[in-house]
């Protein structure tokens, strides 16, 4: 079995919309950020593997882990 990548919410600033990311794939695009972030959750929950969402500046704002997890929780949520 093949490792599934993690999901990405990336901006494209010059066409001011942001889109979701697995692997090279671009899944889909989006107006706002938390419309693309609602999309990448339903997909990483799917997939079991984590999300990932960028800043408008590239860097990460945050990570979410659907996948399967030690019995330690997510310090951030």
């Amino acid at each position: 079995m093949t490792k599934q990548h993690d999901v990405h919410v990336v901006a494209e600033p010059e066409r001011h919309r942001w889109k979701v990311r697995q692997g090279r794939r671009t899944l889909s695009h989006h107006r706002t950020q938390t419309g693309a972030v609602n999309a990448a959750r339903r997909e990483a929950r799917r997939d079991r593997v984590d999300l990932v969402t960028h800043g408008v500046n590239g860097r990460i704002r945050s990570k979410d882990s659907y996948g399967n997890e030690g019995t330690t929780r997510d310090a951030e949520h």
